[in-house]
């Protein structure tokens, strides 16, 4: 029986690289974004079954609507990646528009909630009962960029979130870890090889590391036996400021 993925934010980036290599690896997987022809893209490179759903996590009904039509064509969800996410403007918290704010905590926050709580549903129900989820974190919820409240503040939310469903899951056969992610090569991080901000305010370009190797280390955590969990795991482009950052 083939296991299988569900991986929000998989249009492009970090999801669509998690994506092909879950599917290189003997995944079913379902790709869920809110544009249609990036998601078609993804399936169509994929080596093995996918689906493409377009969602916006950040609406409940949509994500039920993912959920069903996963279990509809798959039978069963045995991997959430809770992937999608944005930035806000990098600006003085003072400058930054109160409907930025809400549309991130909407999408970071609130869209994770949701996936994994339809996942939750769908995992204790199932026969064999079970699955794992994974959730984006970011180096960034313990170690801040100039301008990044919105964002952080999210981030941190994650950490809450993965603790909390790793306890609540553990009687379940439910796992929940998460991945914490420095400079991978993705269209959110282009600009960092051309130059950022640093705490100190001076602009420096930063080291970036291929979306594989990110797309490698959440393959390894989803094939974990259902006894084992990556609570978290840091992966970084090795020469960027991040260690000492501050």
């Amino acid at each position: 029986m083939s296991r299988v993925a569900v991986i929000t934010g998989g249009g492009k980036g970090i999801g669509r690289a998690a994506a092909e290599a879950l599917s290189a690896d003997g995944w079913s997987v379902v790709i869920a974004g809110r544009t249609q022809t990036s998601l078609d893209d993804t399936v169509a490179n994929l080596p093995g079954d996918g689906l493409a759903v377009v969602t916006d996590v950040s609406k409940a009904i949509e994500v039920e609507n993912l959920f069903a039509q996963t279990v509809e064509r798959f039978g069963r969800v045995d991997l959430l990646f809770n992937n999608a996410g944005i930035a806000a403007p990098p600006v003085p918290i003072d400058e930054l528009p109160v409907e930025a704010w809400e549309q991130l905590i909407a999408i970071n926050i609130t869209g994770s909630f949701l996936c994994a709580r339809a996942a939750f549903a769908q995992m204790r129900s199932q026969e064999p009962s079970g699955g794992r989820i994974i959730n984006n974190g970011s180096i960034s919820a313990t170690t801040p960029r100039p301008f990044s409240a919105p964002y952080t503040t999210s981030k941190h939310a994650i950490t809450g979130l993965t603790k909390s469903l790793s306890l609540d899951g553990r009687d379940l056969g439910i796992t929940c870890g998460q991945i914490d992610i420095g400079n991978a090569a993705s269209e959110m991080v282009e600009q960092m090889s051309k130059g950022i901000r640093q705490a100190d305010g001076s602009v420096k370009s930063e080291a970036t590391m291929g979306l594989d190797n990110v797309a490698n280390a959440v393959v390894h955590m989803a094939n974990l036996p259902p006894d084992v969990n990556i609570l978290t795991m840091t992966i970084m482009a090795n020469g960027m400021p991040f260690v000492g950052r501050g």
